[in-house]
């Protein structure tokens, strides 16, 4: 098989994808000359290999991926982080107070409380324990207010869009900010609550029918925008250069993932 006939493709664990001198990426593995699916989802050949963009699931930590998360609790020495997923992210307390944090003279209630939102780094895992984060980056720590609401993860790069095209459109018809986590967390804010509705209707719109085409034309007949080629730069280009390398996945499934999610719902039903 060529790898022009590998773009999407789906499979399940246990596909063989491929064979021969090609390299294994994300949610695959070689075995002997075969490129086998660890995931279900959409089989892709990139520059970087052989990979699997999943289709469903919780989301797997990665260092240096920028996530939202909620303060859950705190031990003496580092703050809990619920980041939407089945590892729990910590916080040390280090990273907030300086190398002179002291557990009898500092109060960690006060800097960070249970049920505050930061966007933070990840900055270690290994898989063997929870992941370490960080907020001394720019932009990242503290998120004083905002509208919190959950996509899946794996919609993050359709909300996205290309070179941050669709969240910059959003919140410019909105005249919202729109904060988003890899990890599937979105925190939206502004000074109009209508704005703040209008966004997460957008938002929601992005994530209920990322798979179907033209999309982007009807989020902006949702937001009144007229359907005009414009140069658009928004509060979001940072972070969605922080972002890295998720704008380059695909993020247009269309109707392949809704024929997958068919067939999926015909097999539970054997």
């Amino acid at each position: 098989m060529g790898m022009q006939e590998i773009k999407r493709k789906f499979v399940v664990p246990g596909d063989k994808i491929t064979e021969g001198n090609v390299r294994p990426s994300m949610n695959v593995i070689k075995v002997g000359n075969s490129i086998i699916a660890t995931r279900i989802g959409i089989a892709e050949a990139g520059r970087e290999g052989i990979k699997v963009i999943p289709l469903s699931g919780v989301y797997i930590p990665r260092v240096n991926d920028i996530v939202i998360g909620k303060i859950t609790d705190h031990s003496s020495l580092s703050w809990e982080v619920d980041i939407n997923s089945c590892f729990s992210g910590h916080l040390p307390a280090q990273d907030v107070f300086g190398r002179d944090f002291s557990p009898a003279r500092d109060d960690m209630g006060r800097q960070l409380a249970i049920g505050d939102l930061i966007t933070a780094r990840i900055i270690v895992f290994d898989r063997t324990r929870d992941p370490m984060l960080t907020i001394q980056d720019k932009d990242l720590g503290k998120i004083p207010r905002g509208e919190f609401l959950k996509i899946s993860a794996t919609r993050v790069p359709r909300l996205i869009g290309k070179r941050g095209s669709m969240i910059q459109t959003i919140e410019q018809a909105t005249q919202t900010r729109v904060l988003i986590g890899q990890n599937g967390i979105v925190v939206v804010t502004g000074r109009n609550p209508e704005g703040i509705k209008l966004a997460v209707r957008a938002i929601r719109m992005v994530e209920e029918e990322a798979h179907t085409s033209n999309l982007t034309q009807r989020v902006k007949i949702l937001l009144n925008v007229p359907d005009t080629p414009q140069q658009i730069e928004g509060a979001s280009v940072t972070q969605t250069e922080k972002l890295g390398k998720v704008d380059e996945i695909q993020s247009t499934i269309e109707e392949v993932e809704e024929e997958i999610e068919e067939e999926l719902q015909k097999g539970e039903k054997l």
